[in-house]
This record gives C-alpha cells, structure tokens and sequence, in this order.
C-alpha cells in the first residue's frame, strides 16, 4: 500500500476526502499533520508486527559488531536483533553489540524500523508493514487526527477501534513446522 492510498483511506473513513484537493483534503490542519501522524502510528505498529531483514556480514575473531554496523549495511535502523547464526559470538551491551568469537560470515536476523515519513514525502511511499496491520492503520491515524476535536469525540470512537483491533492483531509471522512419524533415536 502507498502513501497516497492510506491517506484516502484514512480521509474516507474520517469523512474528509476531497479527492478534487491536491492534499485530499480541504481542511488545512489534517493536511498538515496527517504524514506526521501516519509516520508515528507505523512507527507504533511497527513495534508490535515487526518488519524481519536479513544481512550477511564478514567477521573475524574478535570483532564487535554494532547495530550501525548492520544498520550501515541494510540501509535500516535496527530495532532489534532476532537471530544470530554461521559463526560463534556472545551478546554483549544488552544484545545491542556482538562480540564475535570465530571469522567466518555472521548471518544476521533483525527487526527494522520502517523508512520514516516527512512532510515532503511522496505519495508513492511503499509500506513495508504487513496487510494485516495496513488494514489497522487508518483508525489509528483517524484517532490521532481527531483527538482534539472533543464536540463531536470522533477521536475516542476511532481510538477504542484502535485499541480494539490492536488487541486482536496476531504479532507473529507464519513459522514452518516439521512433522516426525515414527519416532527418532537420540
């Protein structure tokens, strides 16, 4: 989904798309705020369905391998280190730092923070959050829009929807299973 598309969306839903506006909108305070909200809530998603990325680095015995080290090479500010394979390390600064105990090529699973969105961002912005939570989006961005707008509490309607589905948003991905018949000998 896009930019442009999450915007009609969310503006549909609020009952403010305009889609004759260049901003979608006549109302000049949404067309203001409305990237900096989408921006925080996949940021906020992003947290609880993360978005998985996968780097190979060359180590050798005795590096120390940073998160802007992998950052650096993903193009990606990392929120988190998932997995840890191909050579021996041990996690040092809270998992935020690597010690490697062996050379060889780290295979490295990490969680990602979405490429942020700006004011001046361009309709065409790819979401790389999963459909699930694309589908949740808009009611967090139309809770964060309307939250001021206390006469008609909009905002509140739109939040406890949010929440709502939040609570029902599964954070795991699909993980393959094997089967065993027959019994193994250890």
């Amino acid at each position: 989904m896009t930019l442009y598309e999450m915007k009609k969306r969310t503006l549909a839903l609020i009952e403010e798309l305009n889609p004759e506006s260049e901003f979608l909108t006549e109302d000049p305070e949404i067309a203001a705020k409305i990237n900096g909200v989408i921006n925080q809530i996949q940021f906020e998603l992003s947290r609880i369905k993360k978005i998985p990325k996968y780097v190979e680095l060359e180590v050798s015995q005795g590096d120390t391998v940073t998160f802007e080290e992998i950052e650096k090479e993903l193009g990606y500010r990392v929120f988190q280190l998932a997995l840890v394979g191909g050579v021996a390390y041990t996690p040092r600064a809270n998992g935020t730092v690597l010690k490697i105990l062996e050379s060889g090529t780290a295979e490295i699973d990490c969680f990602v923070y979405p490429e942020p969105i700006a004011e001046s961002t361009n309709g065409s912005y790819e979401f790389e959050l999963s459909p699930d939570v694309l589908e949740i989006m808009p009611y967090g961005v139309a809770a964060d829009l309307l939250k001021s707008d206390v006469s008609t509490e909009y905002g509140a309607v739109y939040g406890t929807r949010y929440e709502s589905m939040l609570q029902r948003l599964d954070p795991r991905y699909g993980v393959a299973s094997i089967t065993v018949r027959g019994g193994i000998d250890i």
